[in-house]
């Protein structure tokens, strides 16, 4: 196991678990951080144990964005998980790409203020369930900077073009429940139920059949530039990889006894 500075990372009963652990900075990102994030998510990727990756804060904020007073010298940085030229050639500002295009589902479980970078670092998960205390800002304009790591390219996905713009124009603060409304989250639980609510969604997803749920994030990330029949044949010939597993054999067991499936991801 990798040992980290600024994140908590840890796997159990399929649920990766990556925490960002500088409570009193509010989270706040430097460049070894977010050197961290990659390579626990490398780990995550790399690991057939972790069939979700839940995405947190510490203390009582999510991530206060980059943090503006660190005055860690590069070579004190943790190493990136990249090695000889594209580590050399890849931009520190991707994080949120790797993120992204984790091959497992991924969860943000946002406890509390959830800022530039840092909203960026929520964006690129699958999911976001937000606890009433959370709020999310597109902060960059008041620092009159053009938004980065990937804020541009997310929002708009996530709740239109509008109330993107809206968000970045302004860096307004938006609460949890006007998130829920403009669809930046999905769920917003009480503070003290954050935790185990996505704990229980984290384990409903992990002990599904893993190969069929990666696949069909593959396949929704690929729609958005896929034609439509080109989509559908995809989807034909990605469903024989499924049809090769163990879980198909359990899915159509269960169904003919009558009882839930126990699928093992293979």
């Amino acid at each position: 196991m990798a040992s980290f500075n600024d994140i908590l990372y840890s796997v159990e009963d399929g649920i990766a678990r990556l925490t960002l652990n500088k409570p009193e900075k509010l989270n706040a990102l430097s460049w070894s951080t977010w050197a961290e994030i990659e390579s626990a998510i490398r780990m995550a990727e790399d690991d057939d144990n972790a069939k979700v990756v839940v995405i947190t804060g510490a203390g009582r904020g999510f991530c206060a964005g980059t943090d503006l007073t660190s005055t860690q010298d590069e070579s004190e940085w943790h190493p990136r998980p990249f090695a000889g030229r594209e580590g050399m050639m890849r931009s520190r500002f991707r994080g949120t790409e790797l993120v992204y295009n984790c091959s497992k589902p991924t969860i943000a479980a946002v406890n509390g203020a959830c800022v530039g970078a840092g909203f960026s670092l929520a964006l690129a998960c699958d999911m976001r369930v937000a606890s009433e205390a959370a709020r999310f800002s597109a902060i960059f304009v008041k620092r009159a900077i053009v938004a980065d790591t990937g804020c541009t390219w997310f929002l708009p996905r996530i709740v239109g073009m509008e109330q993107a713009l809206r968000m970045m124009y302004t860096g307004k603060m938006v609460p949890a429940d006007e998130a829920l409304r403009i669809g930046l989250v999905g769920e917003v639980v009480p503070p003290d139920q954050l935790e185990s609510h996505t704990t229980a969604l984290a384990r409903e997803i992990a002990t599904g059949p893993s190969v069929a749920i990666e696949l069909m994030k593959r396949l929704a990330h690929e729609s958005q530039d896929n034609p439509l029949h080109t989509q559908i044949e995809q989807e034909q010939f990605l469903q024989q990889i499924t049809h090769a597993t163990e879980d198909v054999v359990e899915g159509r067991q269960s169904f003919l006894e009558k009882r839930e499936p126990v699928f093992k991801g293979r």
